[in-house]
C-alpha cells in the first residue's frame, strides 16, 4: 500500500482559480430585479424579507456579487418563487446572450 504524505489536504480553490462569472451574476441580478419590481417591493424590503444586507442585495442586483446557493434560496423564497425556476431563467438568459454573441458578424 502506498504511503501518504504527512501534509494536510489542500483546502479551497487552486491558486489562480476564480468562481465569479460576470455573465451569471448579471443575469441573476436582472432576473431578481425584475421579480422585485413586479412584486412592487423596494430593495430594502426584499433584502429584509430575505434576511440579506441591503447593500449586498444591491450588489447582487447590479451583478457585482455572485450569491451563494443559500442566498439564492433565501431570495427566491422572499420573492415567492421556486429557486429552480429562477436558475432556469438565468440559464436561458445566458444561452440567449451566447447565441447573440456568436451570431454577430466578424
Amino acid at each position: 500500500m502506498p504511503s501518504r504524505p504527512n501534509s494536510p489536504p489542500a483546502r479551497g480553490r487552486p491558486p489562480g482559480a476564480k468562481s465569479f462569472d460576470a455573465d451569471v451574476a448579471l443575469a441573476f441580478g436582472a432576473i431578481v430585479r425584475e421579480g422585485r419590481v413586479a412584486a412592487g417591493l423596494s430593495q430594502e424590503t426584499l433584502a429584509h424579507m430575505a434576511n440579506v444586507e441591503r447593500s449586498y442585495f444591491g450588489r447582487i442586483e447590479r451583478g457585482e456579487s455572485q450569491p451563494t446557493l443559500f442566498v439564492v434560496l433565501k431570495i427566491s423564497s422572499a420573492l415567492g418563487s421556486d429557486s429552480g425556476a429562477i436558475v432556469s431563467r438565468v440559464e436561458d438568459s445566458i444561452r440567449r446572450k451566447s447565441r447573440r454573441t456568436s451570431a454577430k458578424p466578424k
